[in-house]
C-alpha cells in the first residue's frame, strides 16, 4: 500500500475552525486525521505540504518509522506546529491501518480496557446561580465529573484574573454543598492566573472543595508549578498545551501533576501518546484527555483512553449544558456517539468516523482569533 495524497480542509464547524487531513492510498483506503492547533491552521497546513513532499509514495502502514522521520527529518525539530501536523497525519495512518486490517484502532494499541470511557462535562455559566443549576441537571442526568469556569471567562476584552478569584471561589463552595461530597468537581483557569494569585484561589477554598484545577498557570516552567504544589493540596490538572513527550518529561518526573490533559492532535498522534501514557502510569497519573475540537479528535482520544489502564475522564463538549456545534452531523454522519455521560468504545474499523467530503469542499475557512485580554490597566494577559 502506498500514500497517494494527503489533503487538507481548514472548515468551520460550529464555533471554530476544524483542521481535518485526509490521507489516500493506492488501495482505495483512506484515513482521517485531525489537528488540534486551533487558530493557526494555515500554520499546520504549511508544515504537511512540507511532510507531504516525502511521504507521498509511502507505506502508511509503518507508523512508527514515518513518525521518526517527520520528527527529524528537520534541524529545528519539534514544536506545536509541527507536531499539531504530525498529529493529524499519525491518527490518519492508524485510521487507514485499522480499516485494512478490519479493526478497531484500540485493537492496534493492545486491544481495549474498558467498555465505555467517561466524560466529564463542562458549565459554560459564569459562577452564580445558574452555573448551580446547571451542575444539578448534569448531576441528575449520572455526569458524574464537573468542570466550571471562572468569573469573566466569557470576556471578550477585559479580564482581570485577580478580580475573578473572590466570586469564583465563594461560588464553587456553593457547588460543593449543592452537589454533595460523591461528586467530582473542578475548574479550569485557562493559565490566566500568577503564582501568587492561583496561590490565593485555592487557600481560598475549604479542604475538598475542589478535586482538580486545571491550567491555574503557564507550564513553561516546571519550577513555578514545583513552587505553586507547596502552597496547596488540590491536584493539578495540566497539559493540554504540550507538544511533546519532551514537554511532559519535567512533570511527570517531578511529580507535579495528578492528571495529565494529554491532546492526541498535538502532542504526536497515537504513537507519543501512548509513551506518555505508559510513563505517567508508573508515576500513577491518570490521562485526563483534553478534547476541544470534532468527531475525529474525540474518536482518536475514545480509542486512546480504551486502551490505556490509567485513565479518568474524557473532555465532553456536547453535553446537556453546552452544545458548541462541533460534532455536525452533516459533515460526520457517522461517529463515536455519547450515551449518557460516557463514550461506548466503539468496533466499527479505523476510528469509526465517517466524513461527508463533498459537503467539506464547500466549507470556507474563517480567519478567526481568540479573545486578546487585557487587564484593567491595560496590559495584555492570557487567554
Amino acid at each position: 500500500m502506498k500514500i497517494t495524497d494527503i489533503r487538507c480542509y481548514p472548515v468551520w464547524v460550529g464555533l471554530r475552525n476544524q483542521l481535518l487531513v485526509k490521507v489516500e492510498t493506492d488501495a482505495g483506503i483512506d484515513g482521517w486525521g485531525e489537528s488540534g492547533l486551533s487558530s493557526r491552521e494555515r500554520a499546520v497546513m504549511g508544515a504537511i505540504d512540507h511532510f507531504r513532499e516525502f511521504l507521498i509514495g509511502r507505506d502508511p502502514s509503518r507508523i512508527g518509522a514515518l513518525w521518526q522521520e517527520m520528527y527529524r527529518s528537520q534541524y529545528f525539530e519539534g514544536g506545536r506546529v509541527l507536531t499539531a501536523a504530525l498529529s493529524a497525519l499519525d491518527i490518519a495512518f492508524h485510521d487507514i491501518a485499522g480499516k485494512a486490517l478490519g479493526v478497531p484502532v484500540h485493537e492496534l494499541l493492545g486491544g481495549r480496557q474498558r467498555d465505555v470511557v467517561p466524560a466529564f462535562a463542562t458549565v459554560p455559566s459564569e459562577p452564580g446561580p445558574r452555573m448551580i443549576e446547571d451542575a444539578l441537571r448534569l448531576q441528575s442526568l449520572g455526569w458524574d465529573c464537573i468542570r466550571f469556569v471562572p468569573a469573566g471567562q466569557h470576556a471578550d476584552d477585559r479580564m482581570d484574573p485577580r478580580a475573578s478569584i473572590g466570586p469564583t471561589a465563594e461560588w464553587l463552595v456553593e457547588a460543593r454543598e449543592a452537589l454533595g461530597s460523591a461528586a467530582v468537581l473542578g475548574i479550569d483557569y485557562h493559565h490566566r492566573l500568577s503564582v501568587a494569585e492561583a496561590a490565593t484561589f485555592c487557600q481560598r477554598l475549604p479542604s475538598g472543595t475542589l478535586d482538580f484545577i486545571e491550567e491555574p498557570i503557564r507550564a513553561e516552567t516546571p519550577d513555578a508549578y514545583a513552587t505553586l504544589r507547596t502552597m496547596t493540596e488540590i491536584p493539578f490538572a495540566i497539559g493540554e498545551e504540550f507538544s511533546s513527550k519532551w514537554q511532559f518529561l519535567p512533570y511527570v518526573e517531578g511529580d507535579l501533576a495528578q492528571f495529565n490533559r494529554l491532546d492526541i492532535c498535538n502532542v504526536g498522534g497515537f504513537t507519543e501518546a501512548m509513551k506518555i501514557a505508559g510513563w505517567s502510569e508508573a508515576h500513577y497519573v491518570d490521562l485526563m484527555p483534553h478534547n476541544p475540537l470534532g468527531p475525529i479528535c474525540t474518536a482518536a482520544s475514545v480509542h486512546l483512553a480504551a486502551a490505556v489502564p490509567n485513565f479518568s475522564w474524557l473532555e465532553c463538549r456536547s453535553s446537556p449544558v453546552e452544545q458548541l456545534g462541533f460534532d455536525a452531523r452533516e459533515i460526520f454522519p457517522v461517529q463515536v456517539e455519547l450515551a449518557g455521560a460516557a463514550y461506548p468504545v466503539p468496533d466499527r474499523p479505523g476510528l469509526g468516523v465517517e466524513v461527508n467530503e463533498d459537503l467539506l469542499r464547500d466549507q470556507a475557512f474563517r480567519f478567526s482569533e481568540p479573545p486578546h485580554l487585557r487587564r484593567s490597566d491595560g496590559g495584555f494577559t492570557n487567554w
